[in-house]
């Protein structure tokens, strides 16, 4: 997606990653929303993803995925706009890219 994964540290992982482009909601340990997210890319451990929010790595938060759910975790890294997060539990990313909804047929 024009995307070039390899400049995150993230790639030294070994998990496979779904790149693609989410909006997700920011939840802080209070249950609040605190802001948005742009997942870059997920794969069943964590994310990377690009944020206007200041996180700082070790900060636990939660991330609300579409066809997932709500996912805790800590942020491993975070500079320059962009966080990794590494999930408490593995999540299925395939879930993600299942579409939302009902779709109707043009013409029916």
């Amino acid at each position: 997606m024009g995307y070039d994964m390899e400049e995150e540290p993230s790639t030294r992982r070994g998990a496979t990653r779904h790149s693609f482009f989410l909006l997700a909601n920011v939840i802080d340990e209070d249950g609040s929303v605190i802001g948005r997210l742009r997942v870059r890319n997920l794969s069943a451990s964590g994310l990377m993803g690009d944020t206007e929010l200041e996180l700082e790595p070790q900060a636990r938060l939660t991330v609300d995925l579409r066809g997932i759910g709500s996912v805790s975790g800590t942020i491993a890294w975070a500079r320059e706009g962009k966080i990794g997060m590494a999930f408490d539990v593995p999540v299925n990313p395939q879930q993600a890219l299942k579409p939302v909804g009902r779709g109707r047929k043009i013409g029916q």
